[in-house]
């Protein structure tokens, strides 16, 4: 049978004259006499372009007075915001209660509750977490926490932990004062990469095994390992890494197959490994450490 065009109407002179979506308004037109006045369009070289003009950034050296505060170890910037607001905070012995006020550290005298703040020094560790601890700096209803297992002796500065592992979850845990930092490994847009080895309740099978790649949907999007094997060829075990920060995702991803984590343990966070350290123990990071987180020459 001889294959035909498939009918297609189209609209005629008359219908689209009558089309709400056609306008009415004949074309502008110009004779010669006319384009030949107007202006011609200027054209430039790259050498001839006008360079954008923008305006000069100056590093005054001065910084906001809620991040000092945080940086000071005190707290965190939006308890300082509530701090500054509330009128417990001065600086040259005038009380300042605007947010977004900038002190020079080097110059300024900032008191909170009238003592004088002092920049504190940075400082960042890393620890092996164990189980049944919580991650958090304070708790009514924990038992224990993660800063117990801190030494206020052998670290006086306050720190605190940087993300969230959950109770059952054990492994790489940072902590520091350095607040730019903490955002920085923290925030999704930095991507920071972690590797977590994971025991089931029963043998990952393959077709769920290559969804966990692929990807599949959860309740807040959709979510997709960077790489994923089985441990020592136990198709209980696996190792997943993954770029993500969503909270309990690695234990999400599983239960949504239908899966029991029956542990969890992180093995690496942003270019940390728990090497050399037992449950519960903790170090000091050494300077090319920092310097690499710093950096994020982390992968």
């Amino acid at each position: 049978m001889e294959n035909k065009r498939p009918y297609v109407r189209r609209k005629t002179d008359e219908n689209r004259q009558t089309s709400p979506t056609h306008s009415a308004k004949p074309r502008r037109s110009y004779d010669k006499d006319e384009r030949e006045k107007r202006p011609a369009r200027k054209t430039y070289t790259d050498k001839t372009k006008p360079k954008k003009q923008t305006r000069p950034v100056e590093d005054d050296g001065l910084v906001r007075l809620n991040k000092y505060i945080a940086n000071s170890g005190i707290c965190s910037r939006r308890e300082a915001d509530t701090f500054i607001e509330n009128g417990l905070v001065s600086v040259n012995g005038v009380r300042v209660t605007e947010l977004g006020t900038k002190v020079d550290p080097s110059k300024d005298e900032i008191r909170f509750n009238g003592s004088r703040i002092k920049g504190e020094k940075k400082v960042y560790l890393v620890m092996n977490k164990p189980k049944d601890f919580v991650t958090t700096l304070s708790d009514p209803h924990a038992d224990r926490t993660v800063m117990d297992l801190i030494s206020k002796s052998m670290c006086p500065e306050r720190v605190y932990p940087v993300g969230r592992l959950d109770k059952a979850t054990t492994g790489v845990l940072l902590f520091t004062n350095d607040g730019d930092l903490a955002d920085k490994l923290t925030h999704p847009k930095h991507q920071v990469r972690k590797i977590y080895h994971a025991t089931l309740d029963k043998n990952l099978r393959k077709e769920d095994f290559d969804a966990i790649l692929s990807g599949i949907e959860l309740e807040d999007g959709p979510i997709a390992a960077d790489a994923l094997s089985y441990v020592e060829g136990d198709k209980t075990q696996v190792g997943l890494e993954i770029h993500s920060g969503r909270n309990r995702i690695v234990r999400r991803i599983f239960e949504h197959l239908g899966y029991k984590v029956k542990k969890l343990d992180r093995v690496y966070f942003a270019g940390l490994t728990k090497k050399n350290l037992r449950r519960g123990a903790w170090r000091f990071l050494d300077e090319k450490e920092i310097g690499l987180l710093k950096m994020g020459a982390f992968e």
